[in-house]
């Protein structure tokens, strides 16, 4: 089974989140599972700087978009450690930019046309680059045309007729809504900009329309998938995720091993340290990180830390709220790596000014860090408002970092809460709490603090969550499944 991934990210080529991890490792885990998967993506700025090599194809492409001829080629690659081939669509004047989808804080304007363009001609390399693939699958709104146009344009296409596709909703807040005289750029009938279809509140919806035309729908973990068929987690389109909900499923995303195990993680060298030998191991890296940020070195009392985007969405705002009140009088340590909105900069570097003893924090992104800082906290902060899968939960896990989490998506459905019945159960891996408030924050964070006190009790918490398995082995079998899904049912979804 070929299967084409259309994607506008994947680590190391493109990146700004969770799907560019996604479509890094994803197909790494399928093609050791004997799917045969082919990644097409712009060519952006970033895809020259991934360090690895890339070579023209001599072959191009034209796309009309609108009322004029675009002409683009593609480019050829692997993703690195793998046999996977990658292909790059090649047009500077849309991709050859400093960023994927915006600059200064404002999506580029002519973001429509790059990605009609980019839908188009990754359907078009099926045939052009001689691919035979067996099924599409496509990634959040960025490729969301690409069900649409197999169902209009391409339906009758030699090399393109009756292929299935599966849309992989990664964050449904992200929907590329455009004019509605956008949609003469797209070259699809205009009777399909309709309620039903492409049309969402006057707008041109590349998401909504690939979530009505695709064969079958996926998002990143069950509790996601419910979360978004009603208010306010729908986003405004329950109606038509509603409607589909019968081919709507949840798998939740896997995490790789090769980078993220605290056994083989060069980041901590001399300090690596697995389930048999943890509690020496994370006292060790835990010392170390308080040296390194200068906190001081004390293993008595809790290591708290946050890494992520500063922002509402991720929960800094009940951080914050919960740091300003404990840090005056609680003994524990607080340690933040992150960057995001200027409001939480500022807060933050308040917070860690007035109490230098107690707080630290780094407004940046570092990957080395990063992989220390779950290595040596006692404790990981994941309060999102909403959160499709979550990672650094997983990562956390496998480090021996316990999760404190809000109870949502893809966080309920991978940190079991510390009870009384999950603990004598030996099933607990973490805490979680249900409202959105920095007091049911602060409870989850009080009722860890009271745990970790017991060392026997903790160290199980610790044992349990290092020996759970959220490897891409056990994700990629499942989307093989919805492939094969796909395949036997390729003919019987025809849009709205």
């Amino acid at each position: 089974m070929k299967v084409l991934f259309a994607t506008s990210e994947a680590a190391p080529f493109a990146k700004t989140g969770g799907l560019g991890d996604v479509c890094g490792a994803l197909p790494r885990e399928l093609d050791r599972l004997g799917v045969q998967p082919i990644l097409v993506l712009p060519a952006f700025r970033s895809t020259r700087a991934a360090g690895v090599p890339i070579e023209p194809t001599g072959v191009s492409v034209e796309i009309p978009i609108g009322q004029k001829i675009v002409r683009g080629s593609y480019l050829r690659t692997r993703l690195p450690n793998s046999n996977v081939p990658v292909y790059l669509v090649d047009h500077p004047p849309y991709y050859d930019r400093p960023e994927l989808y915006r600059e200064a804080g404002e999506d580029y304007h002519d973001n429509c046309e790059r990605f009609t363009f980019f839908c188009r001609a990754a359907l078009e390399a099926v045939e052009r680059l001689d691919l035979g693939v067996d099924l599409v699958h496509c990634h959040d709104w960025t490729s969301g045309l690409i069900p649409v146009y197999l169902k209009t344009l391409y339906r009758q296409h030699p090399a393109l007729a009756d292929l299935p596709s599966v849309l992989t909703i990664h964050n449904l807040a992200y929907q590329g809504n455009f004019w509605h005289w956008d949609m003469a750029l797209t070259g699809i009938d205009w009777k399909h900009f309709n309620w039903r279809e492409m049309e969402f509140h006057g707008h041109l919806s590349f998401l909504k329309s690939g979530i009505v035309f695709a064969d079958l729908l996926t998002t990143v973990s069950p509790t996601y998938a419910r979360e978004i068929l009603r208010p306010p987690l729908s986003c405004g389109l329950e109606g038509a995720l509603q409607h589909r909900s019968q081919s709507l499923h949840g798998i939740i995303n896997g995490v790789d091993y090769d980078q993220w195990n605290p056994s083989a993680d060069p980041y901590l060298g001399p300090l690596r340290y697995d389930v048999t030998n943890f509690t020496a191991g994370k006292a060790a890296c835990k010392a170390d990180l308080q040296r390194r940020v200068g906190l001081p070195q004390r293993a008595d009392v809790p290591l708290i830390a946050a890494i992520g985007r500063l922002a509402d969405q991720k929960g800094f705002d009940l951080i914050a709220r919960v740091m300003k009140q404990w840090a005056p009088e609680v003994d524990v340590q607080w340690l933040i790596l992150g960057t995001g909105e200027p409001k939480f900069h500022e807060a933050l570097r308040k917070l860690a000014d007035e109490f230098p003893q107690r707080i630290r924090v780094r407004l940046e992104f570092s990957d080395e860090l990063a992989h220390r800082i779950e290595a040596g906290a006692d404790m990981l902060l994941m309060p999102s408002q909403y959160e499709p899968c979550g990672l650094n939960q997983l990562y956390s896990l496998r480090y021996g970092a316990v999760p404190v989490v809000r109870a949502t998506g893809g966080l309920a459905d991978t940190v079991v809460d510390a009870q009384e019945n999950t603990l004598i159960a030996g099933t607990a891996t973490g805490f979680a709490f249900v409202e959105y408030t920095s007091i049911a924050l602060a409870a989850a964070i009080e009722r860890a603090c009271r745990v970790y006190a017991d060392k026997v009790t903790w160290a199980q918490l610790i044992q349990t969550g290092m020996r759970q398995d959220w490897s891409w082995q056990r994700s990629a079998r499942t989307y093989v499944d919805l492939y094969e899904q796909a395949l036997a049912g390729k003919t019987q979804h025809a849009g709205a």
